[in-house]
């Protein structure tokens, strides 16, 4: 499953990123990379944006970068 497919309050581990290099080290210099444990805080499909806490930072994505992140809760 995809971190898109998650709802508010779901607790995840990230098994992988499917992006190119950029977007990647982007995700990795938020903690977003693979083991780490992240909470859905909010999901919007008006704005098209997913809301999530990494360790004590918040992150706001895009749909479509996060439809790049397979995830399963824990």
């Amino acid at each position: 499953m995809t971190l898109y497919d998650c709802r508010k309050g779901d607790l995840l581990r990230v098994l992988k990123i499917q992006s190119e290099t950029t977007l990647k080290q982007r995700l990795i210099s938020f903690g977003i990379m693979k083991g780490a444990k992240i909470e859905v805080l909010e999901h919007a499909p008006a704005k098209s944006t997913i809301e999530v806490k990494v360790s004590k930072t918040r992150v706001a994505l895009r749909d479509k970068e996060a439809q790049l992140i397979e995830v399963e809760k824990i």
